[in-house]
């Protein structure tokens, strides 16, 4: 089955077909490349999905992804991610192994085509020009042949008329055997080109275009080949990702599987228990009696007198009413959070004191090490000169040593905070108040740390439940507080400040480096001192900032550094 001896006069059908067949070569090539741009936009749309979806950093919504089920959705949005990413292998396999190749292909196969139906338009010319000559040659042997019967008959006529002259017939005579000659001539060379021309339409039926259709079949055939293997690599791209979306999607299952509600729900416990106890029973309160029933017009004072045992009979249970009766709410979150996180249930509380000095200490270990670090490239400078200036690293050194002393005062406070919250304390003391700063009056201590008298609420706010006669005995003590200190103390010495303190903090005092104070109250044991600029403007500083130098004659001074 060969196209030169079955399709030897099909020449333009072949052109025709072969045309076609790189037309669907690049229709395959389309539809290939129209594949790789949909795995990008799926792979792009999958990675958006998971990106969307994933918690914030710092935020309310990252700390809810510490349940199980939650960590589980994660686990899928990675492995949606990963799945993303088999997907753009896809696409890149694709146009690296089927779009490119297929690509070069046809331009050669376009080439190889060219070529050959060149080859055999050339054959056809060639054939059509043996074709004319042989035409040519038949046409003047016919018309040679035909000359020369007229010529023999105007011979014979001439040579049969008595009238004409011997001369006469002599010339027509002659003229009748060239006429001869050049029919035998004419029929001589229309033999041989005859002859000539068979030769070269039995090459070319036989040999040249059967060869010429031969390579065009083969080049066709290669095309259906290619466009075999284009196909199997094709599926083989796609079984090849099939292993690693497998493990994308048992990655999912083994997230789903370690989900643990039981740890979930001690987690919720862990996250909103406040830490009090249920309220009690309610008293019941008598009411039959008419004394109590009946008011006059005169008894107000002496009704609002006699509440005052009602109140203490029945507050405690009133205040614990909190989960079946809406009260009006005293809410601390309208406002900026306390430092102290006093907003807070005892439970919750705790916690986050404990990660507040958690945080503390990490950043108090990153500063040691910023320290040891400089202290070993100063050692290195003192040994070694000529690598740098050792002075020059003095005040990156006490820079950092700032910073740690800085933390470490913020760590007491929150350490005295968690103990107090604890019990390992007892309420905080003007020490713990003096390192908080916190000397302000819309938050005084009793409010601030007399967690059995607060209530909490379903939503986990405060509620404060006082009586009008403890809120003005309340006021009134920490007035009268504020009070006690307002007499200047006398000046016990002077120090002179070594660093630079910027006191952010209220109850603190700003220094500038080299500066001399006076000293109104010394160091109690927790790393503050207190000093005076002048009548105005005095305060806390912390103890490893200033030189300090007590007089000796003040009372119960003493001199240390």
């Amino acid at each position: 089955m060969s196209w030169g001896t079955e399709l030897w006069d099909q020449f333009d059908n072949l052109e025709k077909h072969t045309q076609w067949g790189i037309d669907t070569l690049e229709k395959c090539i389309k539809f290939v490349k129209e594949r790789t741009e949909i795995e990008l936009s799926y792979a792009k749309q999958l990675r958006n999905l998971s990106k969307k979806y994933q918690p914030k950093k710092n935020s309310k919504e990252e700390e809810e992804y510490k349940y199980t089920s939650c960590k589980a959705f994660i686990s899928t949005l990675n492995e949606m991610n990963d799945y993303a990413g088999q997907h753009e292998v896809i696409s890149e396999n694709m146009a690296s192994q089927i779009i490119v190749d297929l690509a070069r292909y046809v331009q050669e196969l376009k080439q190889e085509r060219k070529s050959n139906f060149h080859d055999g338009r050339k054959a056809q010319q060639h054939i059509e020009t043996c074709w004319k000559q042989l035409e040519s040659s038949k046409r003047r042997f016919e018309r040679d042949c035909k000359e020369a019967d007229r010529a023999q008959q105007y011979f014979e006529k001439m040579d049969a008329d008595i009238n004409v002259t011997k001369a006469d017939v002599e010339k027509a005579r002659q003229q009748a055997q060239i006429r001869h000659q050049m029919a035998e001539d004419s029929k001589a060379d229309y033999s041989s080109i005859l002859q000539k021309f068979n030769h070269e339409q039995h090459e070319y039926y036989h040999t040249h275009i059967p060869n010429i259709f031969q390579k065009i079949q083969e080049m066709e055939e290669r095309r259906i080949v290619r466009i075999g293997e284009s196909m199997k690599t094709y599926a083989e791209v796609d079984r090849q990702v099939i292993p690693i979306i497998g493990k994308c999607l048992d990655g999912i299952v083994k997230a789903a599987e370690s989900i643990d509600q039981k740890n979930d729900s001690q987690l919720v416990i862990e996250a909103y228990k406040s830490g009090f106890e249920p309220p009690g029973d309610i008293e019941f309160e008598d009411y039959t009696q008419p004394m109590k029933r009946t008011v006059s017009d005169n008894s107000l004072s002496n009704s609002r007198g006699e509440g005052k045992p009602d109140l203490k009979f029945g507050g405690k249970s009133k205040g614990k009413l909190w989960p079946f009766i809406k009260k009006n709410k005293l809410s601390l979150k309208l406002g900026a959070t306390p430092e102290d996180f006093s907003n807070l249930p005892p439970e919750q509380r705790r916690k986050k004191l404990q990660q507040k000095v958690d945080e503390l200490s990490k950043e108090i270990q990153k500063e040691m090490d910023q320290r040891d670090a400089i202290t070993k490239m100063k050692d290195v400078y003192l040994k070694n000169p000529q690598m740098g200036d050792p002075a020059s690293l003095d005040h990156k050194l006490a820079e950092v040593s700032q910073n740690i002393e800085k933390l470490r005062l913020e760590t007491q406070k929150f350490e005295a905070w968690l103990a107090e919250v604890e019990g390992r304390l007892p309420a905080r003391s003007e020490q713990a108040r003096r390192q908080s700063g916190l000397y302000d009056s819309q938050n005084p201590p009793t409010v601030n740390n007399c967690a059995q008298d607060r209530e909490s609420s379903p939503d986990g706010s405060y509620t404060e439940e006082q009586s009008q006669e403890s809120e003005v005995k309340v006021l009134a003590t920490d007035f009268d507080d504020e009070f006690d200190d307002e007499e200047p103390l006398p000046a016990i010495g002077t120090c002179k400040a070594l660093y630079t303190f910027e006191g952010q903090n209220e109850g603190t005092i700003s220094v500038v480096e080299g500066e001399t104070l006076y000293v109104i109250e010394e160091d109690k044991g927790d790393g503050w001192t207190r000093i005076r600029r002048n009548e105005d403007e005095e305060g806390y500083v912390p103890t490893s900032y200033v030189e300090v130098c007590l007089d000796k004659n003040a009372k119960g001074a003493k001199t240390y550094i």
